[in-house]
């Protein structure tokens, strides 16, 4: 039997934009206590009023901002029962122009950050016998050119994964990672890669190397983390949610 979400305590980071907010709204409207975080305060302030989750303005990569996060989050739900890592950046470009403070940058944000975030909010997790869902990425299986250092993060997060699940298990903690495709966000935009109309036409362009012939959206990527954090014997799976992106197929 699926765990309820109702009444679920819930921190999602990342949750002002893209693929986090939809989490956010979605688990709030299925009766989750949620807390979302993200550096932009307007920005998660106007997900919380529409959404009804407390909003908690903070840096993932900064040790305080995280612990700040992990009290809120326990504070609001009475408890935490599962963490969504949904915080993400973006960094680029072929090799020879990487930079080592670029490359520090990118895995603070995506990889050292959850983990210790995660280790911050193991004891709330135990107690509740709880879930972490982390996100992976289609980078992992198609190799995009210049995209190496956010193709990295990820990777290391898909395997760090199965890590935790195995760890943790025994403490009643599931770990699982949501692998998505190409979906529509404002990650490329804030790296300063696109602007919005460039973006959105790039996403349209990759439709033909989906087998299911479109971009995913949001909510399909959030109907995943709803299902995982209710799955209570799932864990340490990678679960695929890329309109089949990553079998390497290209439409005519």
């Amino acid at each position: 039997m699926a765990r309820p979400i109702a009444g679920m305590s819930v921190l999602v980071t990342g949750g002002g934009s893209g693929i986090g907010e939809t989490v956010v709204t979605r688990l709030a409207a299925a009766g989750a206590r949620v807390t979302l975080t993200g550096r932009r305060a307007e920005k998660i302030a106007a997900v919380a009023e529409r959404s009804g989750a407390r909003p908690v303005a903070g840096d993932v990569t900064v040790d305080a901002d995280r612990r700040a996060m992990v009290d809120a989050a326990v504070e609001h739900g009475g408890g935490l029962d599962a963490v969504v890592h949904a915080a993400g950046n973006m960094y680029r470009g072929p090799l020879a122009e990487l930079t080592e403070q670029g490359l520090h940058d990118v895995f603070a944000s995506n990889t050292v950050a959850p983990m210790l975030l995660t280790g911050l909010a193991l004891p709330h997790l135990v107690a509740a016998r709880g879930a972490v869902v982390f996100f992976g990425s289609v980078h992992t299986q198609r190799a995009f050119p210049g995209a190496a250092p956010y193709a990295a993060t990820k990777g290391a997060l898909e395997t760090l994964t199965g890590v935790l699940a195995a760890e943790l298990g025994p403490q009643g903690v599931r770990v699982s990672c949501v692998r998505p495709g190409g979906v529509l966000t404002e990650i490329n935009q804030r790296a300063g890669l696109f602007d919005d109309a460039t973006a959105a036409e790039r996403m349209q362009s990759l439709g033909p190397a989906h087998a299911l012939g479109r971009p995913g959206t949001t909510d399909e990527v959030a109907e995943a983390v709803e299902y995982l954090l209710g799955a209570e014997w799932v864990t340490g799976n990678v679960l695929t949610v890329d309109g089949g992106l990553g079998l390497g197929v290209t439409q005519a």
